[in-house]
């Protein structure tokens, strides 16, 4: 007789336990693991499987394909529990993501026991205003700038707070409709995590991507995410994450391909005006866009007209400041506004794209006196590595389908996803 059984939860997620084995005695015993004699069982085999084999036939497990985006948002309304994954050349991981409408203890037990990493609780700019939630630190200083906000617990039903039963518990009263902020107390052991306005299509990030699939899914716009590690502490990657799948029957998305089926249905980008613009370096056809979640208007100068397979310059200028159109060899830009737009001109096409970057009247004053802080270019240029949405957008609004950036290479989220392909880099000479 087998001494394991699989059973199947409420989200879909596949477990193991001993079976119930009947004794001598006529009552019931869970029969421990380390009872079981080695190579008699699959307790046994559960023990000695490869990091890669079935813990139950001793065979080799198939990697999980790619689901299509359908296929992700219909577990998610069912309230299974997906692997979403971003891109090689982003963070490369991958997070355990459940609708948090469906937060089950079991659920917040299987992401701490399997996923290893931090339990987070993705919520929309507006539900952080309504429940009173400010950011964990003034100023955000991570790499890829992840909207922390302080950390939360339910007010009740809780004991010490970090159980999965209160966990799951204070993911359930913060996405409540009938809750207020009230019904939250700070510190705690859920630490939410704010999207940005957009989603995906403005960030492209597992925060945005758990508070986009959700409402896809009919859900309330917010999900439990949790970054999954490996047995030796190390983070998961794309090969590792398929067998993780596997073993524990789960489906796999990627960012990459929600941004795409985004963008094939909507845009954040409204086309205002359009008109010829002469310059000092040339005649350039300038189109101005409005981004709708945050209003700033931004300009596409483009030059000359080109095929959908030819590959054209495309310098993306953020943040623009009014200093740009004054001052050349700024030394926050590898290609200055100005240089920018005499190559375009003396390759006959191309684009520019000058993204507002809405900068105070404080912040334009200290750069003005040269006071602005040494810290402040870094942390500015970061911006564009996860919110290069926009200008992607306008780029396939404007025709660009290939296209050499203008500048070193650099970490970019998401560009296949909008249909845009670089085929190279062009250094400032």
């Amino acid at each position: 007789m087998a001494c394991f059984e699989v059973l199947r939860n409420a989200h879909g997620l596949r477990t193991v336990r001993p079976r119930r084995i009947a004794c001598s005695l006529g009552w019931a015993l869970w029969a421990p693991l380390s009872r079981m004699a080695s190579g008699t069982c699959a307790a046994a085999r559960l023990l000695t499987a490869a990091p890669n084999e079935s813990p139950l036939m001793n065979t080799p497990l198939t990697p999980v394909p790619i689901s299509p985006v359908e296929d992700i948002v219909a577990e998610m309304r069912a309230g299974r529990i997906v692997i979403l994954v971003d891109e090689e050349d982003r963070e490369n991981e991958g997070d355990l993501v459940l609708a948090a409408d469906h937060v089950t203890p079991e659920a917040i037990n299987f992401m701490a026991r399997f996923g290893r990493g931090l339990i987070c609780l993705t919520l929309t700019r507006e539900r952080c205003e309504f429940l009173k939630l400010p950011p964990m630190a003034a100023r955000n200083g991570t790499v890829y700038s992840t909207a922390f906000t302080v950390s939360i617990e339910a007010a009740e039903g809780v004991t010490t707070g970090i159980s999965a039963a209160d966990r799951a518990r204070t993911v359930q009263v913060a996405v409540a409709k009938g809750s207020q902020a009230t019904d939250l107390v700070q510190p705690g052991h859920i630490f939410p995590l704010q999207a940005v306005s957009g989603g995906v299509l403005m960030r492209a990030g597992h925060t945005e991507a758990g508070c986009d699939l959700a409402a896809m899914a009919g859900c309330s716009p917010a999900a439990v995410i949790c970054e999954i590690m490996k047995d030796d502490g190390t983070m998961a990657r794309l090969p590792d994450l398929q067998l993780f799948a596997a073993e524990h029957g789960i489906k796999i998305g990627t960012i990459a391909d929600l941004i795409e089926y985004r963008s094939r249905n909507e845009s954040l980008v409204e086309k205002v005006g359009q008109r010829s613009l002469t310059t000092p370096w040339g005649e350039f056809t300038a189109h101005a866009f409005r981004d709708k979640p945050s209003q700033a208007v931004h300009l596409a100068l483009v030059k000359g007209t080109w095929s959908p397979e030819e590959s054209v310059p495309v310098r993306v200028h953020e943040p623009l400041s009014v200093l740009d159109a004054l001052e050349v060899n700024r030394s926050m830009h590898s290609w200055g506004l100005d240089t920018s737009l005499h190559y375009l001109n003396t390759q006959g096409k191309g684009v520019a794209v000058l993204l507002n970057c809405g900068e105070s009247a404080a912040q334009l004053l200290e750069q003005f006196n040269g006071t602005a802080r040494a810290s402040q270019a870094p942390e500015r240029g970061r911006m564009d590595l996860r919110t290069y949405g926009v200008g992607a957008q306008i780029l396939r609004e404007v025709g660009v389908q290939k296209m050499q950036l203008m500048g070193q290479p650099r970490r970019m989220p998401s560009m296949a996803g909008y249909g845009l392909e670089i085929t190279g880099y062009i250094p400032k000479e």
